[in-house]
């Protein structure tokens, strides 16, 4: 589980394919508690350590990738040299400044337009109609791991407003009109709207 605070960013030294795929990741946040086996969330994709090592003044993050991620995720579109945003797990007692993420991704969602607002930016996703009633204005929700709170909600299309400082510390700034990002929506809003459909 993850909180969607961004902790750093990590690029893609290589993304290959092997029995299934082997992403590995390089970063300079010093992951003193990271170890084989453990979880991190890679642009909002919970994932697993299977190695990790030193490489010039940086750590290197490998991490095994099923087809099944490639289908349902935007690392179908992932080369080397891209960045992602890590974050590690939640560990009981760590403050929670977002809101809870598991890093499954529900669906990849596509950037219809990017705005300057004052020092802000103004971002718009299309969703799909099968996460339409999962969504809710001021409600939260995951963009390629970040948590993000909902503006508005207009034709199956979410309008996030991103600060500066989440612009410059995120992949956010990267993005061009067209590009899909990993999409999750808020646990707790999924939870309550099933259990309204089972009591109907």
């Amino acid at each position: 589980m993850f909180s969607g605070i961004i902790e750093n960013s990590a690029k893609v030294i290589s993304f290959t394919r092997l029995k299934d795929y082997q992403l590995v990741l390089e970063t300079d946040l010093k992951f003193t508690d990271i170890k084989k086996g453990s979880s991190v969330c890679c642009n909002g994709i919970c994932l697993t350590v299977v190695s990790k090592k030193k490489h010039n003044r940086k750590i290197l993050l490998t991490f095994d990738v099923s087809k099944e991620t490639l289908n349902c995720t935007n690392f179908n579109q992932i080369k080397k040299g891209d960045v992602l945003n890590i974050e590690k797990s939640l560990r009981v007692g760590d403050e929670i400044s977002g809101h809870f993420v598991f890093g499954h991704v529900d669906d990849t969602s596509r950037l219809l337009s990017i705005k300057k607002v004052d020092g802000s930016y103004e971002l718009r996703f299309k969703i799909s109609k099968s996460l339409k009633g999962l969504v809710a204005k001021k409600g939260s929700v995951a963009i390629n791991g970040i948590s993000l709170t909902i503006n508005s909600i207009k034709n199956n299309c979410i309008i996030l407003n991103i600060i500066p400082y989440t612009w410059d510390k995120t992949n956010l700034s990267k993005l061009k009109i067209g590009d899909r990002i990993n999409l999750e929506v808020d646990m707790l809003a999924r939870y309550v709207t099933q259990n309204q459909k089972k009591l109907r």
